[in-house]
């Protein structure tokens, strides 16, 4: 049953990507769309996959910073290998990448799941806060371009939010009463609570999740790290900056029109869909008409960041997963006592 919703569920996902992908298509002259193709510089798109390769080798590092600081020390190719395997994955079903590169470390280097998972999150965090910094300078630098962006895209759904707006108050205040009454209940019977051997596992999960969040604050090089996280996004600004000289109709954009493009660039990546197909090159196109760019040029444009950067995915992605594999496993004794010691501690 659980294979089936997964399938439905992935069917459904990939349903929606086409639908999109169609309506950005359905209206475009082909042949000039065509012409732009024949009439592009692909060295910069090369620039633009080699600032893409430096962005993932850099994220592996800053990961591994990460990770060391909760007594695992996987060496940089290992995390690389995971975090490459985590992003083909979720070309293939999104948010399965996340599950996947704490599983190929899990098996290379004995990182329990639950601490993978924390300094995942912590990662989302950290990239959720540069996203609002890029959503600041782009209002800054772009800001009568990206409000009437918004302002059209959201305008049709704001009648409706507003009648909705009641039910939301609603559904908050449920699910905050619920959330205090099994506080208080949890609170009331908890030592009863800790004889329970489901409850001690879901405490010692969730304490290794905490330690996986909160290493961030117990690195050896926080220079080094908000480095790392600075030089990242430089480079996907960089890949959005590029791209525009591959193309005659966008090499006269500036700098601000790849704040613009790498904003709503990567809110399209977000989207729940495998790889963001079809929301990311409609959004991407609606932007660069904001720019005077034709639909056909803005849809090459989107076209041809997508995809080198989706197909330098699945190439390293593949490579990594096959260099894991042929690598082994790492016998699981580290995994066990550190299990082991994180219950003693529960105990006490």
């Amino acid at each position: 049953m659980n294979k089936l919703l997964s399938f439905l569920k992935y069917v459904l996902l990939m349903s929606v990507s086409a639908f999109l992908m169609w309506y950005a298509l359905k209206e475009l002259d082909f042949q000039k769309m065509w012409a732009e193709f024949q009439n592009a510089d692909y060295g910069w798109l090369m620039v633009s996959v080699v600032m893409g390769l430096l962005a993932y080798l850099s994220r592996a590092m800053r990961w591994q910073m990460q990770i060391k600081p909760t007594g695992h020390n996987p060496p940089l190719r290992n995390t690389y290998n995971a975090m490459m395997v985590g992003y083909v994955a979720n070309l293939v079903f999104p948010r399965m990448g996340e599950v996947a590169r704490c599983t190929m470390l899990r098996r290379t280097d004995n990182l329990p799941l639950n601490t993978g998972f924390g300094t995942v999150i912590a990662e989302r965090i950290i990239d959720m806060l540069m996203l609002l910094l890029v959503v600041g300078l782009t209002f800054m630098v772009e800001f009568g371009r990206i409000r009437n962006f918004f302002l059209d895209l959201f305008s049709n759904k704001y009648a409706t939010l507003e009648q909705s707006i009641s039910s939301l108050y609603w559904v908050f205040w449920v699910m905050l009463i619920s959330v205090v009454v099994v506080l208080i209940v949890g609170l009331r019977y908890l030592s009863l609570l800790r004889k329970n051997s489901l409850f001690r596992k879901a405490v010692q999960f969730v304490r290794g999740m905490l330690q996986g969040i909160f290493s961030v604050t117990k690195l050896e090089n926080q220079f080094a790290f908000w480095g790392h996280t600075l030089f990242v996004w430089l480079m996907y600004y960089g890949m959005s900056l590029t791209v525009f000289y591959a193309l005659p109709a966008t090499a006269g954009l500036g700098w601000g029109a790849a704040l613009s493009v790498l904003l709503v660039g990567t809110l399209g990546m977000a989207a729940p869909v495998q790889g963001g197909i079809g929301v990311y090159h409609l959004l991407v196109q609606s932007t660069l008409l904001l720019y005077g760019v034709p639909k056909e040029a803005g849809m090459a444009y989107a076209l041809l960041a997508h995809t080198s950067q989706t197909l330098l995915v699945v190439v390293m992605g593949v490579i990594s997963f096959m260099a894991s594999m042929l690598r082994g496993a790492k016998p699981v004794e580290a995994e066990h006592s550190h299990t082991s010691t994180q219950a003693h501690e529960l105990k006490r």
